[in-house]
């Protein structure tokens, strides 16, 4: 079982050099030797990751799910999300890294972070042929740029290139889900924006109203975006993502069960347990095992 501590780690991209480019690639197998044991134990990042396996080696969790890796699976992390590699530092790939400021600057990104960043269902799966050659030209390119980081107008061009890069993955991704280019792109841009604003203050207790005021829109409106894009209520959106903290800290931290009702914004920790159990079903200490 692994170790459990007080807080998750969280690990950060030049966090103190904001001057250096918020973005790295890395040979995946150099990179695993070096991190040795602190990659097998459950831990999150501040920023995002996408991981290509070039091999069928081992597995790899994220949140509650183990998935086994097969030649060519590609995995998103999004920041803060728990995940570990196991064991094996044999493998090849690349891994790449890069801060949010590098990423998010028109609405395409915000449908890249909600679209091949959020599949918790499902945040990986193998590339097929035409996207493997694809993916090599991209990571080629990326990497000849990092090599020459004098050359002008070299940040915007890594960050093009990762942006291709991603755009080219969702393509694969919106063919595998073909309810996602059914959708209206407005709803669903607004439906992106009020998760993000859920991000910034699921622990604030914030009413369906204040969400709805925040988005300049009724919450009547708010209301329809959700059922037409997630088929579910704004409440229900709000609630899973309390539930996903709740159940990352209990079972990767040995934090108490009212200090995680605390730190999710419940003042009365006999509250939370009750909200745990209409949702989850099982009572937290249950949950945790």
């Amino acid at each position: 079982m692994k170790r459990k501590t007080s807080n998750i780690t969280q690990f950060h991209l030049h966090k103190s050099r904001p001057e250096k480019l918020q973005f790295e690639v890395y040979d995946l197998k150099e990179y695993r030797k070096k991190s040795g044991d602190k990659a097998a134990i459950p831990h999150s990042h501040s920023y995002y990751q996408v991981i290509w396996f070039l091999d069928s080696q081992g597995t790899h969790s994220v949140d509650f799910k183990t998935y086994q890796i097969i030649d060519n699976t590609i995995l998103f992390i999004t920041k803060d999300q728990i995940h570990a590699f196991d064991d094996n530092y044999n493998y090849n790939g690349w891994l790449i890294h890069f801060n949010e400021s590098f990423f998010m600057h028109t609405e395409v990104d915000i449908f890249l972070k909600y679209g091949i960043f959020k599949t918790h269902e499902n945040p990986c799966y193998a590339l097929e042929t035409e996207v493997i050659q694809l993916g090599i030209t991209y990571i080629g390119l990326i990497m000849k740029e990092l090599s020459n980081r004098a050359s002008f107008g070299f940040e915007d061009s890594v960050r093009f290139l990762l942006k291709g890069f991603l755009i080219n993955l969702e393509r694969v991704h919106r063919k595998r889900n073909a309810e996602i280019t059914s959708r209206n792109d407005s709803y669903t841009l607004q439906s992106f924006q009020f998760k993000e604003l859920v991000e910034e203050n699921y622990k604030n207790g914030l009413t369906i109203n204040e969400y709805a005021d925040l988005m300049n829109i009724s919450s009547k409106t708010l209301n329809t975006i959700t059922k037409v894009t997630a088929d579910k209520s704004p409440s229900q959106l709000i609630a899973e993502r309390i539930i996903l903290e709740a159940k990352r800290l209990l079972k990767f931290t040995s934090l108490q069960i009212g200090e995680i009702a605390y730190n999710l914004g419940f003042e009365d920790p006999s509250y939370f347990i009750k909200y745990f159990k209409r949702y989850v079903h099982i009572s937290p200490n249950k949950f945790r095992g």
